[in-house]
This record gives structure tokens, C-alpha cells and sequence, in this order.
């Protein structure tokens, strides 16, 4: 696999992860969110405090982690393998992350973390189906 095709299956899959992440997170799942959160305080940034750049290199990190993951090891060059492939992914990591952060902090209560599994799979697994395609283009 070359540079080029990793770097434009990385903007690919940036662009794919960053519009569902504001469209679920910022949208539709915004109240849900904000109804499920834990007992902790000021830990939420408004708009005007947002770190954008952390959150554009954040989103870029998880797009190169499937490149990478699909691209070194797994050889997934199609979009249905992606689609499983990053579901698969997305669910393991953020059940894990999830249950640590649920476990250490008080920023969310267990339904939130349980939701964010599924949205995180749903988020990877079409970021993961876009990178595969764009891998397997010729």
C-alpha cells in the first residue's frame, strides 16, 4: 500500500467520522447525552471553548487507525469488510475504554457508556467501510 492511497483513505475516513460524529453526537443523541451524564461537573466545553484542533487530529487518528489496522494486517480492501471490520473495532475499543472511564470517573452513568459502544460501532464501522473502499480502489 502506498502513501497516497493511506493518505486519502485517512482523509476519507476522517470526513466520514467527523460528519457522523456531529451529526449523532452533536444532534441527535445531544439531549440524550446531556440527560446520562454523571455526577461530575464542568467537564463539558461549550461551543465557543471547544478545542477544535484536538478534535480534528482526534478524528484523523481514528480514521489512520483502521489505514493502518486494515492496511498492515487485515488486508480489507472492500467496502462490506471495512463496514464489519471497523464495527468490530469500534465496539471493542470503546466497550473497553468505556467500562475504564465508567469504572475511574463519574462523567457519564452506565446507560451513556453502553449507548456510546453502539454509536462508536456504528461510527467506525461506516468510517472502516469507506477506508476499505478507498484501499481497494485500483
Amino acid at each position: 500500500m502506498d502513501a497516497k492511497k493511506r493518505i486519502l483513505a485517512t482523509l476519507a475516513g476522517f470526513a466520514v467520522y467527523f460528519i457522523l460524529g456531529f451529526l449523532i453526537y452533536g444532534v441527535l443523541l445531544m439531549d440524550f447525552y446531556a440527560s446520562n451524564i454523571g455526577t461530575a461537573t464542568g467537564v463539558m466545553r461549550t461551543d465557543a471553548d471547544m478545542q477544535w484542533w484536538a478534535l480534528i487530529a482526534g478524528n484523523v487518528m481514528m480514521a489512520y487507525l483502521l489505514v493502518y489496522i486494515f492496511g498492515k494486517w487485515a488486508n480489507v480492501t472492500s467496502f462490506a469488510r471495512g463496514l464489519k471490520a471497523g464495527a468490530m473495532v469500534g465496539f471493542i475499543m470503546a466497550l473497553g475504554f468505556g467500562f475504564n472511564m465508567y469504572g475511574t470517573t463519574n462523567i457519564s452513568n452506565l446507560t451513556a457508556t453502553l449507548v456510546d459502544t453502539v454509536v462508536m460501532a456504528v461510527m467506525m464501522g461506516a468510517t472502516g467501510g469507506v477506508v476499505g473502499w478507498v484501499l481497494g480502489r485500483k
